[in-house]
């Protein structure tokens, strides 16, 4: 038998209000596996090229793995996938906490959803049934007061809750889904198609069961696993520091964004670090079956944002929130998370949006009648706090950067293009690839815009002994290192956890414990590659080529300023010399096109 699987997809027409179910194609499944691979494979399938993303005829997937619901560690996760709003690419964003264990206990590996209904609606999913329900008394609340409104109306306290906030019913385009009032899927705006198609949020009830093969030999696996690989020193940087133990690390490194992107350290980061979170860690958190619980629930003890209680902030929002608004306050960017956790914002695509707006303002193109009033300068914590609710509103200078940076630059003009951060207009995460060139190559690459968790030369050039200023094996290492894009893909399609640092060789013995099929280390890494360049076929397929690949013109003209990497561009030489080679070694051609050779040799042709 296979096993991992509950076997059935559940289907959702919000135009006629019909929902059914269908098994899970089980042939994608085992060319795919789950996830990543699979929720990339059905939205291939069934969007059609060219869609707008906000509009009835975008696909919204929300899709588990073969290891999710099971007792193999640090596997809970699950995602949604669509085409994003505000990149126009494939888009997937994972998400944490409990509710894709949930999925699988009511019976379901995915959940596809098309059209838009009349009015606001939620969906109710339990035991192999889902209905929609009327969700117009929702519309306009708050994640965290949507999350506690459904949980009353289904007088269940253990029910999993999927939201969106303002910002998604606004169709703000980095608008968030939130679960369990503090995990998101974050990235891309997945809440904004959310909130294009009136669905307010998924509730899910399970209590069913999910099957392997040897239940025994599989327990018996995860275990040593559990013992041996993530109870070790690669991972237990999460469950005793989180990831806010980066930020020294990466200021160490010069290449923390400080003052949007122009520099790559922060002479406050003391007052943002690990260390400075720990003082006000009440306790951590836990997604369902991972032992190293790397959530920091955290709550302020003094100062003007005393009582605010939060799961974070995390490295990135300290990072993005934080110096790259040159706000040193963790009392203020506590808050501005709390906010942005409620409205449904993404923290990193926020935190630089913001950041392009200060800086459009101190030099002068933008002013107080476009910002409400507020002093938008570097650092002002008054102004800062104010933005969260400005752009999830779009009141004010928030509607125009409610479309992200780079719309936000073309509608501004006056070449703030030259310091719009973004890659397909997703904004740049918390590393500086003036100060690790291999991520500006993995910025440039990642199929849904400027990503760290596609793949993450960081690891090795700045943490590591690589150097980070040579073009030399970078190619090699963005798409087959430790921490490379094929990993990944294979890693997601299960889906594993970004921060178990799992190899090769047990992704291959879990997947092949829980399905019952036969998967070698290779046959992984080519089911790696296949989903790697069927994701890029989608891109394609929407208009990308080498032009889209491409890293913004502060990264390749203004030298950095501060720590290891000062003075340090990304030459487009240099930059060209290293897409090349990747082009090169992915099999595709100089237009960053798969060849038909490559197609089929992976299976896609």
């Amino acid at each position: 038998m296979v096993g991992g699987y509950a076997g059935k997809i559940l289907r959702v027409n919000l135009s006629s209000g019909k929902t059914s179910s269908e098994d899970l194609n089980m042939e994608w499944a085992k060319l795919f596996i789950g996830g990543k691979g699979l929720g990339a494979k059905y939205l291939y399938e069934e969007t059609k090229p060219k869609a707008d993303p906000l509009s009835p005829d975008n696909v919204f997937i929300l899709m588990t793995g073969p290891l999710v619901g099971t007792t193999a560690p640090c596997a809970s996760k699950y995602a949604i996938y669509t085409k994003s709003p505000l990149t126009n690419t494939f888009l997937d964003s994972y998400m944490g906490g409990y509710l894709g264990a949930e999925l699988k206990f009511a019976g379901f590996d995915g959940v596809i959803i098309k059209g838009k209904a009349e009015k606001p609606v939620y969906l109710w999913i339990t035991d192999g049934k889902a209905e929609l329900r009327d969700a117009k008394d929702l519309w306009g609340l708050d994640i965290h007061e949507t999350d506690k409104q459904i949980r009353e109306k289904l007088g269940d306290k253990e029910v999993k809750i999927a939201a969106i906030g303002p910002a998604g019913e606004n169709l703000v385009r980095m608008a968030c889904i939130t679960v369990d009032l503090y995990r998101q899927a974050g990235r891309g705006g997945g809440g904004a198609v959310m909130g294009s198609k009136n669905l307010k949020a998924i509730a899910v009830r399970g209590h069913q069961g999910i099957s392997v093969p040897n239940i025994e030999e599989f327990v018996k696996l995860t275990n040593d696993i559990m013992k041996n690989d993530v109870l070790t020193e690669d991972n237990l940087w999460a469950k005793t520091d989180g990831t806010p133990g980066f930020l020294q690390m990466v200021q160490e490194g010069g290449i923390l964004p400080t003052r949007n992107f122009q520099m790559g350290i922060f002479e406050h980061a003391d007052d943002i670090d690990g260390d400075a979170v720990k003082k006000i860690l009440i306790r951590r958190r836990a997604c369902y079956g991972c032992p190293l619980g790397c959530g920091n629930l955290t709550q302020i003890k003094e100062g003007p944002f005393a009582g605010t209680l939060i799961e974070g902030p995390d490295y990135e929002t300290l990072a993005l929130g934080g110096s790259n608004c040159y706000i040193h306050d963790l009392g203020a960017i506590a808050k501005y998370n709390l906010l942005c956790d409620k409205l449904g914002l993404d923290t990193i695509s926020t935190g630089d949006t913001i950041a392009f707006a200060m800086e459009c303002y101190e030099k002068g193109l933008i002013t107080k009648k476009d910002t409400n009033g507020l002093e938008l300068t570097f650092g002002n914590v008054e102004a800062y706090i104010e933005m969260p609710n400005l752009i999830a509103y779009r009141k004010a200078i928030g509607d125009i950067l409610a479309e992200g940076v780079k719309r936000a630059a073309e509608k501004i003009g006056k070449e703030s293009n030259r310091f719009a951060v973004h890659v397909k207009g997703l904004e740049f995460p918390g590393y500086e690839p003036r100060g690790s060139i291999g991520m500006a190559l993995a910025y440039a690459t990642s199929d849904r815009g400027a990503c760290h968790m596609r793949s993450w030369p960081v690891n090795d050039e700045v943490f590591g002994d690589m150097d980070p200023f040579t073009t030399e094996g970078k190619a090699q290492l963005v798409i087959h290192g430790g921490i490379g894009q094929n990993l990944y893909c294979a890693k997601w399609s299960l889906v594993v956890c970004d921060f178990y640092a799992i190899g090769w060789e047990n992704i291959a013995k879990l997947a092949s414990a829980a399905t019952g099929w036969d998967l070698s280390v290779d046959d992984m890494k080519l089911i790696g590659e296949r989903i790697w360049n069927l994701i890029r076929l989608f891109n394609v397929r929407e208009g990308f080529t080498r032009k889209d690949d491409i890293i913004p013109y502060r990264i390749l003209n203004d030298p950095l300023k501060g720590g290891k990497a000062d003075g340090h561009v990304v030459t487009l030489e240099d930059f060209n010399k290293m897409l090349d080679e990747y082009y090169k070694l992915r099999g595709w051609d100089k237009e960053g096109r798969p060849t038909k050779e490559k197609l089929k040799e992976l299976g896609l042709a």
